[in-house]
């Protein structure tokens, strides 16, 4: 037991939370990156208490819930998505009581918390882990692990040739307590993230434990981490392939996407089914396409899936309308909401990305224009918004933030970055602290500055320069957040009706709405559908029935049917 586990904080259902069946159909989820959120402290890192200080703006904005990444007990190897303990909270973001406190306090303001969990490896301090290197070759420890002995003469090659997605071999060679090389274990990404075995099941029992020991506190689901990854083919075969990275998201791999992991996920979703209160598991799952993301989400597993071939998708009418579509059709045999993002903690924010020529995948090091990435952005959100299903909302992006593509390497931290073959590893420039205010050493992040720096223009982009602002991004979502819980026919649903548009304009129906958005860089004119309720580009002039739509801007309308 962990000493922040002596704490016991009464068990307390979300019973506080407004009572709404199938909320998570239709819900909008906040990320909160704790570490840039906001800093209670003065220590330059954000917290917990940090988060709970804020959970009034994010229920104003008028989300429904918020996911937080992790904040377990780790050494930080990888943003502490490397756990150590996860019945413990890390002291840099707080205790089990500042943890209880948050949930409590979102509860009662009418907003759901949903936690990162790390299924799929843990750190190379967990208790487990330790031992097993302690303990040496044969330890029934190093079963919950993929221990395996090298190839070659003396076992000096990997057992495989599986890459690691953070560059360079999956598997590090061990030094034995007797001090020789030894065995190799499996990680699939950092070496301080050793991969679980799930054949075992020592694994499957402590994880169930985990869950319940979060649902007694209060959380109202989980977002699972790699939750494609968790099971590897039997017998961990050779991919026979270099520059594997490639590949992922276009085959399945012998370490990614096995049909395994749905028992799993089976008997996850049966624990949850027993706690009252609506609550919910959301899947990172990096699949071939959206119908191998659909399994996730069968009615007996989990209840969301990300749709990363949407946030992947360009500013393109076309590529949209194929992948909306796709989508659709996918969720809809079922019965799962589809989900929409556009920007999180691991991609270059979409409006760096919009601002620079298509093609550059999520990872993008230009700032590019950005004047157009905004327009851009902003036009993107109200599309997402407008779609049957379930959107996520990373922190900052309603302030219209770029990605800080000039960090000096010096205050570099993602982990990718110093292992050459593998993500570009340029994800702190989405991780930037955000800024609450105009002035102060952190903008209002915190009194001890931040993390990693921010840049000069943040206290102009910073809430406390936005709000009340006719035509800020931050209004912008407000109000498209106000319409959208005010009004059945958005969110709800699992269809829309494309309407005629002109080429690189997409327009659709649903009920007494109608969302038109216009990629191209050219205004242009359609039919003027009835009462403007809101344009991400400013005014909508029309004419008789006629309205100019500008370049880049999508626009809400009440429409008679």
């Amino acid at each position: 037991m962990s000493q922040q586990q002596s704490a016991a904080p009464a068990r307390h259902l979300a019973a506080t939370v407004a009572d709404r069946r199938d909320w998570w159909r239709d819900a909008v989820i906040y990320q909160v990156y704790p570490r840039s959120f906001a800093d209670s402290n003065g220590d330059g890192m954000g917290d917990l208490e940090g988060v709970r200080s804020r959970l009034p703006y994010l229920r104003d904005l008028g989300v429904d819930a918020v996911w937080l990444s992790p904040f377990y007990a780790s050494p930080q190897a990888d943003a502490g998505y490397d756990v150590a303990d996860y019945r413990a909270v890390d002291p840099m973001f707080g205790s089990l009581l500042d943890a209880d406190a948050l949930i409590r306090d979102a509860h009662g303001l009418g907003l759901r918390i949903i936690v990162d969990l790390v299924p799929n490896h843990s750190s190379d301090q967990y208790e487990w882990f330790r031992r097993a290197l302690a303990e040496g070759p044969g330890s029934p420890l190093r079963e919950r692990y993929h221990f395996r002995p090298g190839k070659g003469m003396n076992g000096e090659l990997p057992p495989n040739d599986w890459e690691s997605i953070f560059g360079g071999p999956a598997w590090t060679r061990v030094t034995e307590p007797d001090g020789t090389p030894g065995e190799w274990y499996l990680h699939l990404f950092a070496p301080e993230q050793p991969d679980f075995n799930w054949t075992h099941p020592a694994v499957g029992d402590e994880f169930r434990s985990i869950l319940r020991f979060w649902l007694d506190m209060g959380v109202d689901g989980f977002r699972i981490d790699v939750a494609h990854g968790l099971v590897k083919a039997e017998g961990l075969p050779d991919l026979g392939s270099h520059e594997q990275l490639k590949l992922l998201g276009n085959d399945v791999m012998p370490f990614f996407d096995q049909d395994g992991v749905h028992e799993i996920y089976r008997q996850w979703r049966g624990i949850l089914d027993e706690y009252a209160g609506e609550r919910i598991f959301v899947a990172e799952a990096w699949t071939p396409t959206v119908e191998r993301t659909a399994n996730y989400v069968r009615p007996d597993e989990l209840h969301q899936a990300f749709n990363f071939q949407y946030l992947g998708t360009e500013w393109n009418a076309g590529e949209l309308r194929a992948v909306i579509d796709r989508t659709l059709e996918a969720m809809r045999p079922v019965g799962a909401p589809a989900t929409w993002v556009l920007s999180n903690h691991d991609v270059t924010r979409h409006a760096t990305r919009f601002a620079n020529p298509p093609g550059l995948g999520t990872q993008i090091r230009t700032a590019g224009d950005r004047g157009l990435g905004l327009r851009r952005a902003r036009a993107a959100t109200l599309l997402m918004l407008a779609l049957p299903g379930s959107a996520y909302v990373y922190q900052g992006e309603e302030l219209g933030l770029p990605d800080v593509v000039d960090l000096p390497d010096e205050v570099r931290q993602d982990p990718a970055y110093f292992r050459g073959a593998g993500q570009d590893g340029f994800r702190d420039g989405c991780r930037v602290p955000i800024p609450w205010t105009r002035e102060g050493s952190s903008y209002g992040f915190g009194d001890g500055g931040s993390w990693l720096p921010q840049p000069a223009q943040w206290g102009e982009l910073s809430v406390q320069a936005q709000t009340g602002v006719p035509g800020s991004t931050l209004e912008l979502y407000r109000a498209a957040l106000r319409l959208r819980r005010s009004r059945p026919d958005l969110g709800a649903g699992d269809a829309v009706e494309w309407l005629r548009a002109p080429e690189g304009v997409l327009a659709f129906r649903r009920g007494d709405f109608v969302c038109v958005a216009n990629t191209t860089g050219e205004a242009v004119r359609i039919p003027a559908y009835g009462r403007v309720l809101l344009s991400s580009g400013g005014e909508i002039a029309e004419t008789g029935d006629e309205a100019r739509v500008p370049a880049d801007t999508t626009v809400w309308w009440s429409a008679a049917v």
